[in-house]
């Protein structure tokens, strides 16, 4: 089972490497972007097949290693 989890700073967490890509999408002199913010994307590769023991499994690494949660909020999606 394929596990995807996309981490994001939580809103009103000062974002400076989103505020970085904002500065250089406006310095091309590109309009229409309001806001960037910048996160992280990454895949597992599970070896279970039940998915409730893999949403469990998963919820544990994002608390305890994947994520900040104190300023960081996770999802994730599970594909068969």
């Amino acid at each position: 089972m394929k596990a995807r989890v996309f981490i994001t700073l939580k809103r009103g967490i000062l974002d400076p490497q989103g505020q970085a890509v904002l500065h250089a999408i406006e310095a091309l002199g590109q309009t229409g972007v309001k806001e960037a913010r910048i996160g992280k994307f990454i895949e597992l590769e599970l070896t279970t097949t039940d998915r409730p023991a893999a949403e469990t499994q998963l919820k544990m690494l994002c608390e305890t290693l994947l994520a900040n949660t104190v300023i960081e909020e996770y999802r994730f999606e599970l594909q068969d």
